[in-house]
């Protein structure tokens, strides 16, 4: 079956180079600016501002290990039949309603990191896996849309990027009614898990910075590599870029702001994106820190090397 993410991802593949990059500060988002000037204290700011979103939403989820899931905690495998083209909104707008009993559930799970490292956790009853993707969904309008119909539950394991690798978590698969579509939850209680809510923002006061959208570290956490999407070639072309890392850390995470030189201020360039990387000089060996995004303050997902 296919595999579909109905929620959107954090960063666009393609963006925006040069061309309207302006002087003095900011970070175009493809890297058509420098970050000199005014608008590396800027970026600053924003780190140190997103460590505390990060270490307060920490604080809430107890000690340990934590599961810090860096992609949607609801999905599908399939796709949805023509005849149930709305259920695509529904899902997204948290429309779906049990319509027969469901198993009360394990009230304990294992989550399993690649490294071999595990920790328990407790579970959420099929009924708060529903409940959950309802609250997810609140705020989305689908014109009305009748809700997905769940026949049935069933407690299955599948992975999910962390910001400590892949891990292997406990999830309920629910059955639908009239489709051969199932909808998958992670089981993992909201109370263990730390959520990172990224400021409101509007246009004219958006977020400065360009976004790192993962990050490798070596395997004894002391190497790391942020990727992200910038220009196709180095400063010493025209509408080349050179990047380079600054790292903000805290006891609990780490915000990579991405630095970059371009080989002109005033260029027009093709909105031409490129995976490029840069290394980041810790002060300390990563450990069980996080990696944030500038721009919203966001976890990553992380890879280990060896």
């Amino acid at each position: 079956m296919a595999r579909r993410h109905w929620a959107p991802l954090l960063l666009a593949a393609v963006i925006a180079l040069g061309g309207c990059a302006g002087r003095g500060g900011e970070a175009a988002p493809g890297g058509g600016g420098s970050t000199d000037g005014d608008g590396l204290p800027r970026l600053r700011q924003q780190a140190q501002d997103a460590l505390a979103r990060y270490e307060a939403a920490v604080r809430s989820a107890g000690g340990g290990r934590l599961f810090v899931p860096v992609r949607p905690l609801t999905d599908q495998l399939g796709d949805w039949e023509p005849d149930n083209g709305d259920h695509k909104l529904a899902l997204a707008s948290g429309q779906i309603v049990a319509v027969k009993a469901l198993p009360p559930g394990d009230a304990r799970g294992k989550v399993v990191w690649s490294d071999g490292v595990t920790r328990e956790y407790t579970l959420l009853t099929p009924a708060q896996a529903i409940a959950a993707i309802a609250v997810d969904g609140r705020g989305n309008d689908c014109g009305g849309c009748a809700p997905i119909e769940v026949t049935g539950a069933v407690l299955t394991a599948g992975p999910i990027e962390t910001t400590q690798g892949t891990a292997t978590v406990p999830r309920w698969e629910f059955t639908v009614k009239g489709s051969a579509v199932r909808i998958v939850r992670v089981a993992v209680g909201a109370g263990a898990t730390v959520t990172v809510v990224p400021p409101s923002w509007d246009p004219y006061h958006a977020p400065g910075g360009l976004a790192v959208e993962w990050a490798a570290v070596s395997s004894d956490r002391s190497q790391l590599v942020a990727h992200f999407t910038g220009s196709p070639g180095p400063a010493s072309q025209p509408c080349g870029v050179d990047y380079s890392t600054e790292a903000v850390e805290s006891d609990t995470a780490v915000v990579v702001i991405v630095l970059s030189r371009p080989h002109a201020a005033d260029e027009t360039c093709a909105s031409i994106g490129a995976a490029r990387q840069a290394p980041v000089r810790l002060s300390r060996p990563l450990g069980e820190r996080a990696v944030l995004e500038v721009v919203q303050g966001l976890p990553v997902p992380l890879t280990v090397t060896p």
